[in-house]
């Protein structure tokens, strides 16, 4: 067998190993020549094109496999370009400081573009997507401190209290549901852990037509979809003469921007992905801020902060009451010694 295939769990972190757990029974999976294997149950998850399977099929997500084995290097940070980085600090809050020495669990890794980050400034982070992506990331990300699985959001096979920090960056809203799907992963956060979530808005309606041509787009073939996302390239640069012709121009630019929502990214790949991106998904559910702090509330988290860019959410996992004793009783010690 290739090296490359091997890759995955013959070298799997000793970490990562530790946590995995049999989605039939919990005990622990043990690696094999061809996949992971519970040593209680002996249930197998195989090894395919170089990534363990958590899943037999990709169900609701096809349109993101394609996607992202399609733009697998697209949106990957370069030196001319940090704007991966940006985002990922604008929809989590985190910070080098915090990631770094960290295990970090990356909830739909799609390419590996946010895993990029984290593991650059130092976290060993373990990525799943329940589409095909995850082929792209494990390629893009061969040489970092990083595994990728693909396996489904509601049934994740790690053992509770596993993670330092979990983030998960406009992935939720495209599941059958999004608060179910959050709500899975609180318990994955060790004590004192951080959690961030990124999600679309729902304050603005924008939308609606997008919603309305979704109904027929998303039962279009990937591929077809994907050429018609071409049509933005030309549009943009309507959009941009309009805009100069004096009184008229940005109203009827305006007009058109609601009736046949698009990306106006710069960049004509970047426009064409984010397209596809917004047409082609099964599921795709906005959000307040009211009802995600609900969420992160019933799950018992704290410190709840709203990040720069809407929706997204930060907070924490609770410490154990020994470890709040401590701390206090460490801080009131060095406020004494002041």
């Amino acid at each position: 067998m290739e090296k490359t295939e091997l890759r995955p769990w013959a070298g799997l972190a000793d970490r990562v190993l530790a946590i995995l757990r049999c989605l039939s029974c919990q005990g622990a999976l043990l690696p094999v020549e061809n996949g992971l294997t519970c040593a209680a149950c002996r249930r197998h998850y195989p090894v395919v094109k170089g990534v363990v399977r958590f899943v037999d099929a990709e169900h609701y997500a096809g349109s993101f496999g394609f996607q992202w084995l399609t733009f697998r290097e697209t949106q990957l940070d370069t030196e001319r370009s940090r704007r991966s980085e940006a985002d990922f600090c604008r929809r989590t809050g985190f910070t080098p400081e915090e990631l770094a020495g960290k295990l970090v669990l990356d909830v739909g890794c799609g390419m590996g573009r946010f895993a990029e980050v984290a593991t650059r400034w130092g976290a060993y982070v373990v990525g799943v997507d329940l589409s095909l992506a995850e082929e792209a990331a494990s390629e893009n990300l061969r040489d970092r401190d990083a595994t990728f699985f693909q396996a489904d959001v509601f049934h994740l096979p790690f053992k509770p209290e596993s993670f330092d920090y979990i983030y998960s960056i406009g992935v939720l809203h495209h599941t059958p549901n999004c608060e179910q799907a959050f709500k899975v992963l609180p318990d994955l956060l060790k004590a004192g852990g951080g959690i961030a979530i990124w999600l679309y808005s729902g304050y603005h309606k924008w939308y609606r037509m997008s919603d309305l041509y979704r109904k027929v787009t998303r039962r279009m073939s990937p591929r077809t979809l994907y050429r018609l996302a071409h049509i933005a390239v030309p549009m943009y640069g309507l959009h941009q003469f309009l805009r100069s012709v004096p009184l008229v121009g940005k109203p009827i630019s305006g007009v058109m921007k609601y009736l046949l929502p698009m990306s106006f990214n710069p960049d004509p790949r970047w426009r064409v992905l984010d397209t596809l991106d917004w047409y082609s998904p099964w599921y795709q559910s906005k959000h307040t801020y009211e009802e995600v702090f609900r969420w992160f509330e019933d799950c018992g988290l704290q410190d709840l902060r709203v990040i720069l860019q809407p929706i997204a959410v930060q907070g924490r996992r609770r410490l154990l009451r020994s470890a709040q004793s401590e701390n206090s009783e460490e801080s009131e010690v060095n406020r004494c010694a002041v």
